[in-house]
């Protein structure tokens, strides 16, 4: 006899990880682009640590009101076909039935295997039936705008903060470097725990992340050495 053990989907961490490895992302790469484009343009390391300060808390707030916006707008959407969805299945029952059934038949289930399907789902919970195989709506991929919110902005603060550290304990004569080699190497650790926390392989992630805010810091760096001369 088969024992039944549950399984561990990592799907079920979707939600909290893409705005917990955005947030992480963005905090790294802005902060420590801004502070290498004002390290390259001026030779006072107050300034430094006063625009990557200044970047931390701009960012984590921007970060916050444009994760709300974003996924409240996907949580009206969906909370707007839903409420479309029990007035039908109120008004219309046999016609949303039959819509099931056929949902079920373009699956590759026999005809009446499918209305039996839809039939036993619709009475055990019409909406929830209709909502997870008509809209594509599950508690996975459900919208939590205060959640996205506070996560993004929880971790953005968080790698914001790490190229601020470095350049508090790093000579200022040295900060121009040792500022993007650091991030560099905490966008690496990013990538691989992100690409393991959701079952991928570490290479192409962490190679992705590192490529991207190489060429971040890079460009502000080139465009504060041009402003500096220019000034």
């Amino acid at each position: 006899m088969l024992r039944h053990t549950p399984e561990r989907h990592l799907i079920y961490r979707i939600g909290w990880l893409r705005a917990a490895v955005l947030g992480a992302n963005d905090g790294i790469i802005s902060t420590a682009s801004l502070m290498v484009g004002v390290a390259t343009a001026s030779t006072s390391p107050h300034e430094v640590i006063v625009a990557g300060i200044a970047g931390l808390v701009a960012g984590a707030m921007s970060m916050a009101a444009g994760e709300y916006v974003s996924v409240s707008s996907q949580s009206d959407t969906e909370k707007a076909d839903t409420d479309r969805e029990r007035n039908e299945l109120a008004s219309q029952p046999e016609f949303e039935l039959a819509e099931l059934a056929a949902i079920y038949e373009a699956r590759g289930v026999d005809p009446a295997l499918a209305q039996a399907v839809a039939i036993q789902l619709t009475a055990k919970d019409a909406l929830a039936t209709h909502a997870r195989d008509e809209l594509g709506i599950t508690d996975v991929g459900v919208a939590r705008p205060v959640q996205a919110a506070l996560t993004s902005a929880a971790t953005f603060a968080l790698g914001a903060i790490l190229p601020v550290i470095v350049a508090m304990l790093t000579p200022p004569n040295l900060a121009s470097i040792a500022i993007p080699a650091a991030s560099l190497l905490m966008l690496a650790v990013l990538g691989a725990i992100s690409a393991k926390a959701g079952g991928a392989g570490i290479g192409r992630p962490t190679v992705r992340i590192v490529f991207w805010g190489a060429l971040a810091m890079a460009t502000s760096a080139a465009v504060g050495m041009l402003i500096g001369r220019a000034l």
